[in-house]
C-alpha cells in the first residue's frame, strides 16, 4: 500500500454536481485545519502507476466544521488532458479523496485595506469559488453578529463571472440568495464572451473595465480610494485586468505598500 504524502490527509465524497459534461461539484469532508474564505487546499489521487498527482483548488463554500472535520466545496473543470482532474471527474459519493491538511492563500477578506468601501471581485470560469466563500462568509458573520463592522463597511459589493456560454454560469441559485440576503449591496454581473444573453454582458473583462461598462452596469464608479478589487481566474485576464486597472490610476496591493488591487491566477 502506498504511504500517504506529507501535508495530505484522507476525506470521503459527500456530493457531486454536474453543471455540464465538464464543469462538477464536489462536496467533501475530511479532517484538515481551519480555513479562511478565499483559500485553497490540495486535493489528490493515485495514477495508475500508483503516484500521488496534487492540485490546488478553492473552497466554494464558508467554512464549516464539525466533529473534527471540514466539509469542502470544490468546482472544477475537467481538462481531458490534465492528470488530475478527469480522476476526480469519475468520483462518486462514498469515494475516498485525497486532501491539503493546511489550506493557504492570501486572497481572503482581512487583507483587503480597512479604507475600502467598494469591493469588486472580478473571476473567470471556476475562479468565481472563492468569491462566492467569501461573500458566503460574510452572510455569515453578519447573522451570527461577528465582526460585523468589517461586513458592513462595505458599501457596495460587485461578483463579476465571466465565462464562455450561459450554461458555464454555475452557483446562480446560491449566489441569487446572497444578492437577496444583502438587499442591495450585493450586485451579480455575469458575463459571456461567445453568446448574447439578456441580462448579461459580452465581452472580456479587461474591455468591459477600460470602457467603463462595469460602471455604468453597477452605477458603481471606480474610485482610487474607495475601490478594491480581487482578480482571480486565468493568468490571460490576471495579467490583461491588472494592466487595465494600472492603466486606470490604481496600484497593485502588497503588504508592505497596499494598493487598490491584488490577484491570484486560477484555471
Amino acid at each position: 500500500m502506498t504511504d500517504i504524502p506529507h501535508g495530505l490527509v484522507t476525506g470521503k465524497v459527500l456530493h457531486k454536481t454536474q453543471w455540464t459534461d465538464q464543469l462538477f461539484s464536489l462536496q467533501v469532508s475530511a479532517p484538515v485545519s481551519p480555513y479562511q474564505a478565499g483559500q485553497f487546499t490540495k486535493l489528490g489521487l493515485l495514477n495508475r502507476e500508483d503516484e500521488f498527482v496534487r492540485r490546488a483548488y478553492s473552497m466554494v463554500n464558508a467554512p464549516e466544521h464539525e466533529q473534527g472535520h471540514q466539509h469542502l466545496e470544490f468546482l472544477i473543470i475537467k481538462d481531458q488532458n490534465g492528470q488530475l482532474s478527469p480522476q476526480l471527474h469519475e468520483l462518486k459519493v462514498g469515494d475516498d479523496i485525497f486532501v491539503g491538511k493546511d489550506p493557504s492563500g492570501f486572497m481572503t477578506l482581512d487583507e483587503i485595506p480597512e479604507i475600502a468601501d467598494d469591493l469588486w471581485l472580478l473571476s473567470t470560469g471556476t475562479a468565481v469559488g472563492p468569491f462566492i466563500s467569501m461573500l458566503e462568509s460574510m452572510q455569515i458573520q453578519q447573522q451570527n453578529g461577528s465582526d460585523v463592522e468589517k461586513v458592513m463597511s462595505f458599501k457596495n459589493l460587485v461578483l463579476v463571472h465571466a465565462v464562455r456560454t450561459e450554461q458555464d454560469l454555475t452557483y446562480r441559485d446560491r449566489i441569487a440568495q446572497l444578492v437577496n440576503h444583502f438587499q442591495g449591496k450585493l450586485q451579480y454581473v455575469p458575463i459571456i464572451s461567445r453568446e448574447s444573453v439578456t441580462g448579461t454582458l459580452r465581452g472580456r473583462i479587461p474591455s468591459l473595465l477600460l470602457g467603463g461598462d462595469l460602471e455604468q452596469t453597477t452605477s458603481v464608479a471606480f474610485n482610487q480610494t474607495r475601490s478594491f478589487f480581487y482578480l482571480c481566474g486565468n493568468p490571460q485576464m490576471v495579467r490583461d485586468t491588472s494592466e487595465a486597472l494600472t492603466s486606470l490610476g490604481f496600484e497593485k496591493h502588497l503588504r508592505r505598500k497596499p494598493g487598490q488591487f491584488s490577484s491570484e491566477n486560477y484555471w
